[in-house]
């Protein structure tokens, strides 16, 4: 089963690479872009017993700083 974890900053936690992000696109002439937070996509390949808990826990323990980050687990489909 493929899996991917979606992290980002919680809110309110500063982004220095999504600041810097902000002000390229603004160097480069893109107008009406207000703010940019950067976050990471993790793709796992997991067997599917893998259970939605063992997935939250890779998570906690490993794949997120739950201290200044949100993660989301979208499961999809296998063709």
């Amino acid at each position: 089963m493929k899996v991917r974890i979606h992290v980002s900053l919680k809110p309110g936690v500063l982004d220095p690479q999504g600041r810097a992000v902000h002000h390229a696109l603004e160097g480069l002439g893109f107008t009406g872009v207000e703010d940019v937070r950067v976050g990471r996509l993790i793709e796992l390949d997991v067997a599917d017993s893998t259970s939605e808990a063992e997935l939250e826990d890779m998570c906690r323990k490993l794949l997120a700083n739950t201290v200044i980050e949100n993660f989301r687990i979208e499961s999809m489909e296998t063709a």
